[in-house]
């Protein structure tokens, strides 16, 4: 009996012809509510509406940030039955001229959504231009510590392994940059931040990526929304100086990487900088390498591989870890410790 009611429901979920044009761009990218009501020339509560069946048939899920609602074409399974049914429309745009006229009309409107993004970011980096490149002016040029994180991941050298990093989690994505530049390397990419602003930057950014390799979430890197042992990688890139409390931070960190997994911290070494901590909200002033060491171990990570990369007035600094397996049992041996000093 449950079996057919799924059947009946799913049925009911692809017996619309706007059902059907929605999940083909749902398909293709992570849009809100109100995009999709653009590119489709329908009111939003009508879309609403439709939305609401379509994710009742498990085949659309829906994320809220801030004041937006975002939907995606939920991820399955190969054989399962809304996988099928992805297959299914994939068939009737190759056999049905109408729908694919249809459905590629609605791709081409698409197209003016990618692009209001885009100028959206650009605008935003526009606006702030001035001062990211002070603060570039400081250290060492991005694109030297990108190469040395890439060497200290094992990236360049993964010849065998189509996806060395597995599933990464990006943790204060920003711009979206670091993400982008390792979804070549990674089965899934998660990139979180806790600014709708910056996520929408980040989402002009990774829209080329298909949604089933992306997920861009809002939330705070105190309070992680997911699963334990979720990642195989994860990466701080300068975001650990934003953290009033940065061992919470890594212990959350810990808690979502498989154990075996590891971490990157991108951060400044300690500095004086405190025109840093005024104008741009560092809550801290760089981190010391036995700082770092120290925030790991008690984390649950084993430190590995460092660099240290000397810019004008400040040095970025890359530490590494591995994650270690009987995490609860370390926590609580280190809680002892904490607790006799």
């Amino acid at each position: 009996m449950l079996f057919a009611m799924t059947v009946h429901t799913l049925i009911g979920a692809l017996d619309d012809p706007t059902r059907l044009r929605l999940l083909r761009l749902l398909a293709r990218m992570e849009l809100a509510v109100g995009e999709l009501a653009d590119v489709l020339d329908q009111s939003q509560p009508r879309i609403s509406r439709h939305i609401r069946i379509l994710t009742e048939a498990g085949l659309v899920e829906k994320r809220k940030e801030g004041s937006w609602v975002f939907l995606r074409a939920v991820s399955h399974d190969s054989g399962t039955m809304a996988a099928l049914s992805d297959d299914l429309l994939a068939v009737a745009e190759t056999e049905d001229l109408e729908f694919a006229a249809t459905c590629e009309a609605d791709r081409a409107r698409l197209t003016a959504i990618r692009a209001a993004r885009e100028g959206i970011a650009e605008s935003w980096f526009a606006r702030h231009a001035d001062e990211w490149d002070a603060l570039r002016s400081l250290h060492t040029p991005d694109g030297a510590v990108e190469a040395e994180l890439t060497r200290l991941l094992g990236v360049a050298d993964a010849h065998e392994d189509p996806a060395p990093l597995g599933r990464l989690l990006d943790i204060g994505t920003g711009t979206g940059r670091i993400a982008e530049l390792y979804a070549p390397s990674a089965a899934h990419v998660t990139a979180l931040d806790k600014s709708p602003e910056m996520l929408r930057i980040a989402r002009a950014r990774l829209q080329h990526l298909p949604p089933a390799r992306l997920n861009l979430l809002q939330g705070d890197f105190l309070e992680l929304p997911f699963a334990d042992e979720t990642f195989d990688t994860v990466l701080f890139h300068q975001v650990l100086h934003y953290a009033q409390d940065p061992d919470r931070a890594l212990a959350e960190a810990a808690r979502v990487t498989a154990p075996g997994g590891r971490i990157a911290i991108v951060d400044f070494a300690a500095h004086t900088r405190e025109d840093l901590r005024r104008d741009h909200a560092h809550a801290r002033l760089g981190f010391a390498d036995s700082q770092i060491a120290d925030l790991l171990t008690e984390a649950g990570f084993t430190p590995t591989e460092d660099a240290a990369l000397p810019g004008a007035e400040l040095t970025v600094r890359i530490w590494t870890g591995k994650r270690l397996g009987q995490l609860h049992a370390l926590r609580r041996d280190t809680d002892k410790r904490k607790a006799t000093r």
